[in-house]
């Protein structure tokens, strides 16, 4: 680490101890420190919405409170990981990455430490613990030693179920205090010792896999399973540790999920966040027939906002999300996938590659043809409520793996891309027109944002934002020369 680096890392922690003695009262000194040390070009729109949310002393701000009532013991080490490390430096050493090598630099990276699971669920491909792939210890610690150097301190475990391996998972997060983990899991290997595990060290966030009742949850995944998880989330409440919920919303569900009542039941369970996913037809056995209705995605799409504005939890729903984050975050934009294999896939949802992380390094995986190839393609759609090349533009997909020559990576059944497409391509077509109708919305705040970016800024915010877009505008412009002279 650079001294300016180590100097800059200091003086934010010391802010972040500082906040954690009286965070109420405080907080409102910290941002005005934060924006005098950290470049305006780090995080802009998210430092504003923060200090929305302590001005107007919202859900937002309640849900800041919950965070600081956790685990005293942890809290303060975990907010400097999260905020500091992997966010705060870590965005512009991704940045400079960006521009030093010409690719993707990921912000955070997936990976599955097994693809063995404890649970027999209905239609899950999860292994056995006797056939399963597992990435060693070593694979695990090579991957997150070449992300740092990039810039990369968000590593995320899926599976299987990654809390087979959660002796390892510890191990590394003791290595590894500088990085964050978060985890999927099915919670129920969470007990009272694990529980000890993640206070002492504080870098470590469970994700509990939580979507219906418990007469469809023991349908699917057992007889019990319900009342494990409901014990987890007990044990974290009581240790007062951070965790949160990750939804799959299908045709089945979508109507339960987008429901009043299901956030307030994760609220009151004590969860801080919630991912939706939108349900995927990857992979031969998965029917398509179980994607949400269009109807279903437009209620959720407007039901999930409504949420925002009243309820004190953090959520993020990975499809109709597309327009916070400019689009398909994939192909190590903003994230990529490891399996237990180690092919190196664009998405969690994307099982093509071509490349191995055992036999590649990462930064060579980032430059591969299927990934160069996002770089340069992305976004795939103007309208960022159609953002993935599988889902809303399937025609995409097949073109990206045909160019590459990338090869099918699922566990089970190498799926073809044509296979895919004859999945998804129907749902595409319906949702087209409906995104073109919310992406046009000239009631809806974003639509607003894009086509006035001084909305609600008075002269002085006015300048501030037009030299950011003129660093922004030259920093492309220099990237782009770059590039061009590359490519002769």
């Amino acid at each position: 680490m650079a001294i300016t680096q180590a100097a800059e890392r200091a003086a934010l922690n010391k802010l972040i101890d500082y906040l954690d003695e009286k965070p109420e009262e405080r907080i409102p000194q910290v941002m005005d420190l934060i924006d005098k040390i950290v470049p305006a070009s780090v995080f802009p729109e998210q430092r504003s919405a923060f200090r929305d949310a302590i001005d107007r002393r919202s859900n937002w701000y309640e849900l800041i409170m919950k965070v600081f009532d956790l685990n005293p013991q942890m809290r303060s080490r975990l907010l400097k990981t999260l905020i500091v490390d992997a966010n705060l430096l870590a965005w512009p050493q991704q940045q400079k990455a960006r521009e030093r090598e010409q690719c993707n630099i990921p912000w955070a990276i997936l990976l599955d430490p097994t693809s063995a699971c404890n649970l027999r669920c209905t239609g899950c491909w999860a292994a056995e613990y006797g056939h399963a792939l597992n990435l060693s210890y070593e694979d695990i610690c090579s991957i997150i030693e070449q992300g740092r150097k990039l810039g990369c301190h968000i590593y995320i475990y899926t599976g299987g179920e990654p809390l087979v391996r959660k002796a390892d998972l510890i191990h590394i997060c003791e290595n590894y205090p500088d990085c964050a983990f978060l985890c999927f899991t099915n919670a129920t290997l969470i007990d009272d010792a694990f529980c000890q595990d993640m206070v002492r060290v504080a870098n470590f966030v469970p994700a509990i896999s939580a979507e219906g009742t418990e007469a469809t949850t023991d349908a699917r995944r057992g007889k019990g399973t319900y009342a494990k998880i409901m014990h987890a989330m007990e044990l974290l409440r009581a240790y007062k540790l951070p965790f949160g919920i990750s939804a799959c919303w299908t045709k089945a569900n979508a109507d339960a999920i987008a429901s009043e009542a299901y956030f307030d039941w994760m609220i009151d369970q004590g969860a801080l966040f919630c991912w939706f996913f939108h349900y995927m037809p990857v992979g031969k056995g998965s029917p398509a027939s179980l994607m949400p209705t269009v109807e279903q995605r437009e209620h959720m799409y407007r039901f999930v906002r409504e949420m925002r504005s009243k309820k004190p939890l953090f959520t993020m729903d990975f499809q109709n999300d597309g327009e916070f984050v400019g689009g398909c975050i994939a192909g190590g934009r903003r994230y990529l996938h490891i399996n237990a294999a180690g092919d190196v896939e664009p998405c969690v949802f994307i099982h093509y590659s071509n490349v191995n992380i055992h036999d590649v390094s990462l930064l060579e995986a980032l430059k591969s043809p299927l990934f160069t190839a996002y770089y340069e393609g992305q976004p795939f759609n103007e309208n960022h409520l159609q953002p993935c090349p599988m889902l809303e533009n399937p025609e995409i997909l097949g073109n990206l793996v045909r160019k590459t020559g990338a090869h099918g990576t699922d566990l089970v059944e190498p799926e073809s891309p044509e296979e895919l497409r004859a999945k998804t391509e129907g749902r595409a077509a319906e949702w087209r027109p409906v995104a073109e109708r919310l992406w046009q919305d000239e009631s809806d705040e974003l639509y607003r944002k894009r086509h006035d970016p001084y909305q609600g800024m008075d002269s002085v915010e006015i300048e501030k934002f037009e030299r950011l877009g003129r660093d922004v505008a030259a920093e492309k412009e220099a990237t782009f020369t770059r590039r061009h002279q590359v490519s002769k």
